[in-house]
């Protein structure tokens, strides 16, 4: 039987998009997310806002999750959504965790009489909302199969790869592409500018070139017009991804200099208040005080 209601955990910009594109395909969505307000636009568009995580999962065939990190999913999935969701609910999830800690949340989920298939996603918020993102796809063959309807209305391309792990795996290396770019790049800003070299020509140069590719051409723009909010991706969750890529690497007596410096310029930003500024601000770490958030905002743990 086809797919029909989709529970959507987490509306960060991410969860939102997906949200409104899964309900513009036509699935019944029930959202919900820890500050309430981020359901509203949502239910204006048809959705039902669930009183609690438990709640919107109760009902739900699927369960697609958007959350920050792995101390969220533990909150919300194993603490609230899991224990009140139905036999052989699926779950979907979108979070970017450790390879290590997805094998054990599948097995955990698989215990309670649940399945879970890993779908970590390439893409911005205005991909999320289009359906065009790229999906990475980890768990049992038959659980992948069931989820195709949702995860070919978020996806224009759909990657198979296999046993749980995996797709977090993948979506890591891209993340550690991101990250190194962006610090190579702000880096390359930061020189430029102490040689005389005007921002917005150097950047433009950079963004037209051969160096370029679709990610930093997007991430010059910010930083050339130095708009870091609303983000698209945060500082504070860049750098919590670059970290878990640090952990698995020394699991494998592996060196990664370059993921450890980028990590580094990551977690000062960070430290200076800019966490849930976009990763792009990572070219004011050394050029400019502007990247300070106001006293009294960025101090808690991320969440969607």
């Amino acid at each position: 039987m086809p797919i029909r209601d989709v529970a959507v955990l987490g509306l960060g910009s991410m969860g939102s998009g997906m949200a409104a594109r899964l309900l513009e395909a036509g699935f019944g969505i029930t959202v919900w997310n820890r500050t309430a307000a981020r359901a509203a636009p949502l239910a204006e568009k048809g959705a039902v806002i669930g009183g609690s995580a438990a709640e919107a999962a109760a009902g739900a065939e699927v369960v697609l999750l958007s959350l920050a990190d792995e101390s969220a999913v533990e909150e919300v999935v194993f603490g609230q959504a899991l224990p009140a969701a139905r036999p052989g609910t699926l779950i979907v999830d979108t979070s970017t965790v450790s390879p290590a800690y997805s094998r054990r949340a599948t097995r955990r989920i698989a215990a309670a009489g649940a399945r879970r298939v890993e779908a970590c996603v390439l893409g911005n918020p205005l991909l999320a909302r289009s359906g065009g993102l790229r999906v990475l796809v980890a768990g049992d063959e038959p659980d992948v199969r069931r989820a195709r309807p949702v995860l070919e209305a978020l996806g224009r391309e759909i990657y198979e790869l296999g046993q749980a792990g995996r797709a977090a795996a993948m979506k890591l290396a891209f993340n550690l592409l991101l990250g190194a770019q962006l610090a190579s790049l702000a880096e390359a800003v930061s020189y430029g500018e102490s040689a005389g070299l005007d921002r917005d020509l150097l950047l433009t140069a950079i963004a037209e070139s051969g160096f370029s590719s679709m990610v930093m051409s997007f991430r010059a723009e910010l930083m050339r017009e130095r708009r870091y909010t609303p983000p698209a991706f945060r500082s504070r969750l860049m750098e919590k991804d670059l970290r878990l890529v640090l952990g698995e690497a020394a699991l494998a007596n592996l060196r990664l200099p370059i993921t450890e410096s980028a990590a580094d310029q990551f977690a000062e930003l960070v430290g200076q208040g800019a966490g849930d500024r976009d990763a792009a601000a990572v070219c004011e770490l050394f050029t400019s005080p502007q990247v300070t958030a106001p006293a009294g905002r960025d101090t808690g743990p991320a969440r969607s």
